[in-house]
């Protein structure tokens, strides 16, 4: 894919928080299918029924300055909504299980049934460990009633954040709440990844990225998707994008969910994207290639400006 493909991932009133801005995802060519995913990790495939359509609006919410003060996915309640988490236990690693949850609505307590459907789905469901080593994108059924459903399959023990991104249908902007998981077990934590330009997807795919994230200022990312060492130029839409882009801020995970808009499949997807602090981050590369959905994942360090990076291993 040429390096055209870019989305703004914040409006310049709150370049300087993650807030609700996940991106721009219009004019992307929407495509149906059955998918598997596969994480590049985290391990393991799991079924996707992605119907691959979006409606025109804009990503996965766009920039709400009254929320600008708080970065997404840190709070269980905001702006009238809040995340009500059914299963905060899961009793085994390995044991697969179904998260149960709703969004209900403050004033009336309520569970939500109306949501605006945004790059194909109506909600986003993000589990990841509290120490950036595992995760998982998930796309769960909603009932009637209004409570979403779906199975989940964490590999290790320890403590995990839920994510919610979403568009109640009597909103015009989208928001992302958070709530604590834990998975009973003997708990041994690990360190976050090194900071590496590469990444294996599993399969021989393998993915660079150039370019840095820099702090308060607008960057470019550019990820390239090689399987055995040529370029993939057949990357198919996932979600009606050729590329999904979620980054976690290291510490408190503040979540950011970033999309393209359009352009050519590949090998390059690129985004332009502006962090709210220095720090490390973790970033989740979703694309779809040979109608499998995969994952690779970078540690990167943001710096006061794009190219001020500590030194990172790879090329």
């Amino acid at each position: 894919m040429k390096t055209g493909l870019k989305i703004t991932a914040f409006a310049a009133a709150v370049a300087a928080t993650f807030g609700t801005a996940y991106g721009v995802g219009k004019g992307v060519d929407p495509v149906t299918a059955g998918e598997q995913k596969t994480a590049g990790h985290a391990g393991g495939g799991r079924a996707e029924e992605a119907q691959e359509a979006q409606d025109g609006h804009a990503g996965h919410g766009t920039s709400d300055a009254r929320a600008a003060a708080v970065p997404g996915g840190l709070q269980i309640s905001e702006r009238g909504y809040t995340l009500d988490l059914r299963t905060r236990h899961i009793a085994a690693a390995g044991e697969r299980t179904e998260l149960s949850f709703a969004i209900t609505k403050d004033d009336t307590g309520r569970k939500v049934t109306a949501y605006r459907t945004e790059h194909g789905k109506q909600l986003h469901l993000i589990v990841a460990s509290r120490d950036l080593t595992v995760y998982r994108h998930l796309h769960p059924a909603r009932a009637a009633d209004g409570t979403w459903k779906t199975p989940v399959e964490l590999p290790k023990a320890g403590g995990y954040r839920v994510f919610a991104d979403f568009t109640p249908q009597a909103e015009k902007e989208g928001l992302t709440l958070g709530a604590d998981l834990a998975v009973a077990g003997k708990y041994a934590p690990r360190d976050l990844p090194a900071a590496s330009r590469t990444a294996g997807a599993g399969d021989g795919y393998e993915v660079r990225l150039s370019g840095g994230l820099g702090a308060g200022s607008a960057s470019e990312l550019t990820l390239s998707v090689a399987r055995n060492g040529k370029p993939v130029t057949d990357l198919q839409p996932y979600l009606g994008s050729y590329g999904h882009l979620v980054a976690l801020r290291s510490g408190d995970l503040a979540y950011l969910h970033v999309h393209p808009n359009k352009g050519e499949p590949g090998p390059e997807v690129s985004f332009t994207a502006t962090a709210p602090s220095t720090g490390t981050y973790r970033l989740f590369l979703d694309f779809k290639h040979n109608g499998t959905v995969r994952t690779a994942e970078f540690t990167v360090h943001a710096g006061k400006s794009a190219g001020d990076h500590p030194k990172e291993h790879g090329h």
